[in-house]
């Protein structure tokens, strides 16, 4: 069976933490599929060209200046960075984005409180590539920029794992973040359902990134992922984290 991991922006320019993540996945007995973000060298990149960085819901908008520099990062910089370490710690791994093979098709947000612009939404997923790498025993390294019809579109790398979990009908989907699951009063909740996570975001407990994370974690069980889970790199070793285990609505 598959894990599919997602792996936060926040950690991404720090190669300690690279390589201890590679030496993780290295030590992962099932097929892996590795989905990036790339978000704090994003911002830092747009600030330093005079571009605000803004967020609806933990989802960056991307405007039109903004778009080239996102494709930047995530398929260059972030993506190769990733992928050499991987490699040099002896994963075969393979860096893609969701334009290759036209893995992940994207349109414009639909339903946004705001225009956000570049930033799109899964439309299609066509695994049967990833598939054929992971029999070739390789390890694809995905960065979130989709394919469109005119342009191609930054999609939250939360949204895109998840939609190739689902379409893979990955084992686990995990979601890695400087945090150690989803917290309450301090401490890491062992389970959730997605009652509980929408009472926690409405209250403003899991507010920010956590919240796409959350969401499309109970939205990959109804695409038929096992298993989800919220935890950091400690907890991706050591079974860690917080367990989405039931959905409450058919």
């Amino acid at each position: 069976m598959t894990l599919v991991i997602k792996i936060s922006g926040h950690e991404l320019d720090s190669q300690e933490y690279l390589n201890e993540f590679a030496g993780v996945v290295a030590k992962l007995a099932e097929p892996v599929v590795i989905v990036h973000g790339g978000g704090k060298e994003i911002s830092q990149l747009q600030e330093r060209m005079g571009i605000t960085p803004r967020y609806v819901d933990g989802v960056r908008v991307t405007d039109a200046e903004s778009l080239a520099l996102v494709e930047m990062v995530l398929c260059g910089t972030v993506n190769k960075r990733l992928v050499r370490t991987l490699v040099n710690t002896g994963v075969d791994a393979i860096g893609l984005s969701g334009v290759d093979f036209a893995l992940v098709r994207a349109e414009k947000m639909r339903h946004a409180p705001v225009d956000m612009g570049f930033t799109g939404e899964v439309s299609a997923v066509r695994p049967e590539p990833l598939q054929a790498l992971l029999r070739a025993g390789l390890t694809p390294v995905v960065a979130p920029i989709c394919i469109g019809v005119e342009n191609n579109f930054n999609v939250n790398a939360d949204h895109v794992a998840g939609a190739l979990a689902g379409a893979l009908e990955a084992e686990r989907l995990v979601f890695l973040s400087n945090v150690p699951g989803v917290l309450l009063n301090g401490q890491v909740l062992p389970s959730l359902t997605d009652e509980q996570s929408e009472v926690m975001i409405a209250n403003e407990t899991i507010f920010g990134g956590m919240i796409p994370k959350v969401r499309t974690a109970t939205e990959a069980l109804r695409r038929g992922v096992q298993a989800a889970v919220i935890t950091h790199l400690e907890g991706l070793r050591d079974g860690g984290g917080t367990v989405i285990t039931a959905i409450d609505h058919p």
